[in-house]
């Protein structure tokens, strides 16, 4: 389901500081993630694969850290 995100743009505001706030609100939804994934398919199989070892490089960060 495709949802359209706007910005409001105050008076007062810079158009530098507008995109600047754009950006960070698409980045935090997930969006661009989303695009640059499905810019090419993938099979179900790799994505599981690739799932599996982001699992695994973030189980073992997190006990990198709680180690120190």
């Amino acid at each position: 389901m495709a949802v359209n995100y706007s910005i409001k743009v105050r008076t007062r505001d810079n158009i530098d500081r507008v995109i600047k706030r754009f950006i960070k609100k698409t980045k935090k939804l997930g969006i661009l993630d989303e695009v640059k994934e499905r810019r090419y398919y993938t099979k179900p199989s790799d994505k599981k694969r690739r799932h599996k070892q982001l699992v695994d490089r973030r189980r073992k960060k997190d006990l990198e850290k709680r180690r120190k």
